[in-house]
């Protein structure tokens, strides 16, 4: 269990009025945390507990859907008392993709929950892929056939619980995404409701029409009566009850999304990039999806007063596990943090690579075979050229990233905004300003996923007036812009190229 006051929880309204308190549910893979935010939308206390995983078999995850469900009461009722007073609203961020079936009479789930990570049905999705599906599934859904998300993974609990499928048929059954799941339990079972980023990632939502579609049900054979109403991301979904008086929940997202709300990135060209074990870049390309023919996802960003808003988005496998790996693996480094020293105490990368590929390339080059190489080792070179080349790795592989949605039409992004751990590592931050030639700007806040679930509860609740109002919300703690040479920048890159290639 993790708890307390977090950095910046000075109420904000210095008027005398009462400050207005947003709730925030995180429900992450690993944990999960409630948040306060005041109505200058920054942080006032945390409560958190982590969350079990369970692996049955080698390639499958699972959670228990009551284990998610006991420690999300828990931490709401505990920031709800410390908050004190009636919350204006509650929002919701989620893992995504991760699946849960239920009895609609009791709530109970019929298995536990399927996490995103799970790999079960990839025998399904490679016959559908050779069946010749996949660009009829991209072109509706802008996702890949991959067992990352979320339709295949109800359609093996359909076929391998037992009566799963004589029960949906005859409507007694309930399919959602953990959102879905926590709505239901929190409404006391009146509301069965999903939100447009959830639904995104399903590979049953049409992103073009805003809706489950019946081709892609009927190839996964999956009944729509099992599926939530799809809703906008910021609106009433419904009630719950805390310390016995009616709460709004006013806003859902998946997390990358959520943090996209965040940090407060609402106009085309503006992205957001979370560096955590991997990382997850999300660019917002406005109100016209932008089809990747380059390894990029196109997704939901957020839809608002029924108007959607798409993003590209890129993954990372590889981000600060490559730092975690330089201390657990190899032993060369204490903490972290010693690599800002490390990296800035060297002229240059001594012709040093990393490429980070422990379990494979993610976006976009969908290298799964590939593995992980230092190149360039000279006996001048030490622990600190490898250090330093564990964080350039995670630059290039960012701006391999901008230049696949620059070339599938997206248009250069204006800024970044980045959270997670390494953002607090300020010499990663202007090797990736100087890498992405781009302005990348760092939060007062990291809590951009809790802040995002915030800010689209209090849009619904009248707290905030909409995103232009959550632009002032949004602060930043630093700034990092280009101030590389040209030259200097294709050449590193060119280095990076190569040492990718001999990775492959």
């Amino acid at each position: 269990m993790f708890r307390g006051s977090v950095r910046g929880d000075k109420p904000g309204n210095g008027g005398g009025m009462a400050e207005r308190i947003l709730l925030a549910i995180d429900q992450g893979t690993t944990s999960t945390r409630c948040m306060a935010f005041g109505d200058d939308g920054r942080p006032r206390h945390v409560e958190g507990r982590e969350l079990a995983q369970h692996y049955p078999q080698p390639g499958w995850v699972e959670h228990d859907p009551e284990d998610i469900w006991r420690d999300t009461v828990a931490v709401l009722e505990q920031v709800a008392e410390a908050a004190g007073g009636a919350p204006a609203a509650i929002g919701l961020a989620n893992q995504r993709e991760t699946v849960v079936l239920w009895d609609r009479a009791t709530g109970t789930p019929l298995y536990k929950a399927i996490v995103w990570q799970d790999r079960r049905t990839a025998p399904l999705c490679a016959r559908l892929k050779a069946d010749r599906c996949e660009a009829m599934v991209r072109a509706r859904t802008g996702l890949l056939l991959d067992p990352y998300f979320s339709g295949t993974k109800l359609a093996w609990l359909l076929d391998h619980v037992a009566d799963a499928r004589e029960r949906a048929a005859r409507g007694g059954l309930a399919f959602g995404t953990i959102d879905s799941f926590l709505l239901w339990r929190l409404t006391g079972g009146r509301v069965h409701a999903t939100d447009a980023t959830n639904a995104s990632r399903t590979l049953l939502f049409n992103i073009h029409s805003g809706d489950w579609d019946d081709d892609l049900l009927t190839l996964l054979n999956i009944p729509r009566a099992l599926l939530p109403e799809i809703r906008d991301t910021s609106g009433i979904f419904g009630e719950t009850r805390l310390g016995g008086r009616p709460v709004p929940i006013g806003g859902m997202a998946g997390d990358q999304q959520a943090a996209l709300v965040g940090q407060a990135c609402f106009r085309p060209g503006e992205a957001k990039s979370t560096y955590g074990t991997g990382c997850f870049l999300l660019l917002n390309t406005g109100d016209e999806p932008v089809a990747s023919s380059n390894g990029m996802l196109t997704t939901v960003a957020y839809r608002l007063g029924g108007k959607t808003t798409y993003a590209l988005e890129g993954a990372i496998f590889v981000a600060g596990a490559a730092v975690k790996w330089l201390r657990d693996g190899l032993g060369i480094i204490k903490h972290a943090a010693e690599t800002e020293s490390l990296a800035a105490d060297l002229a240059d990368n001594g012709g040093v690579y990393m490429v980070p590929a422990f379990v494979g390339l993610g976006a976009p080059h969908w290298q799964p075979d590939a593995r992980a190489a230092i190149s360039g080792l000279t006996f001048d070179a030490g622990r600190a050229h490898i250090a330093r080349a564990a964080l350039e790795s995670v630059a290039y592989q960012t701006a391999d990233l901008l230049d696949a949605m620059r070339e599938d039409g997206a248009g250069a992004a204006q800024r970044i905004r980045i959270d997670g751990g390494m953002a607090a590592n300020g010499w990663f931050c202007q090797f990736l300003a100087d890498i992405a030639g781009a302005r990348i700007e760092r939060p007062a806040s990291i809590e951009s996923t809790a802040a995002g679930a915030a800010f689209l509860a209090g849009m619904a609740a009248g707290v905030w007036d909409g995103p232009d109002a959550l632009s002032t919300v949004w602060q930043a703690d630093g700034a990092f812009a280009p101030d590389m040479p040209p030259n200097l920048r294709t050449s590193l890159r060119q280095g990076w190229d190569a040492a990718l290639a001999r990775s492959r």
